[in-house]
């Protein structure tokens, strides 16, 4: 069975991500309260647009949230994406929620009210954020730039590989490097010598689709 995920809200962002998804044989329900955006949006063959608030239960039972196995909120407004993954995590049942955030002082609180995954517009990869999908349960993948660079937010498990080594002991592709560790409330800009944590969530730069490799060289999955 094909992964169900909802995209609600932030027209640029959805647009790439709603094609790359489908492009990858997932099932894809986009939500958007413009309808202008909405027609746009209906030109990509396969994706299924819903017109309405997404902040909204009934505009969400619309969409299909109870079937959704991934909701992603990407509205300019942080209230409102909590808002969203609240909804869709607790009325809905949806298995992983995301989010984006503007100000990064809400993403110690978004992760406290349980949404599975925080995006933050104005951290350090503020300005390559196009597209989010999961490779697996632990792991969020960013397409970005017709899929030549990739962001991954890789989270270390206890007894990986990478746990407790510096990074130099780390024997990652050569295309691949880690742009920032984030460890708790901290955000680590790492250095050879920089020891990863079990419980670290990294986050890769990678090209040549070389993510899995290095995924697989950080958790042993």
């Amino acid at each position: 069975m094909k992964m169900q995920v909802l995209l609600i809200g932030g027209f640029d962002m959805a647009k790439t991500l709603a094609a790359s998804l489908i492009q990858k044989k997932y099932r894809v329900t986009a939500i958007h309260p413009e309808y202008a955006c909405c027609e746009a949006l209906s030109e990509i063959k396969d994706l299924l647009v819903i017109h309405g608030d997404g902040s909204k239960p009934y505009i969400l039972d619309e969409a299909g949230a109870g079937r959704a196995d991934v909701a992603i909120a990407l509205t300019d407004n942080d209230a409102d994406n909590l808002v969203i993954c609240e909804l869709c995590k607790k009325r809905f049942g949806v298995i992983r929620t995301v989010s984006l955030v503007k100000n990064a002082e809400n993403t110690p609180f978004f992760r406290q009210m349980g949404v599975d995954a925080v995006v933050c517009a104005t951290n350090t990869i503020t300005g390559i954020l196009e597209q989010l999908s999961f490779i697996n349960d632990m792991t969020t993948l960013i397409p970005v730039g017709d899929g030549r660079l990739s962001v991954a937010e890789v989270t270390i498990p206890e007894g990986a590989p990478a746990a407790e080594k510096k990074l130099w002991e780390i024997n990652l592709p050569g295309e691949v490097i880690v742009g920032c560790i984030l460890r708790k409330d901290q955000t680590i800009i790492p250095r050879g010598d920089t020891r990863i944590l079990a419980g670290d969530t990294l986050v890769l730069l990678s090209s040549a689709h070389q993510e899995t490799e290095a995924i697989h060289e950080l958790t042993g999955r």
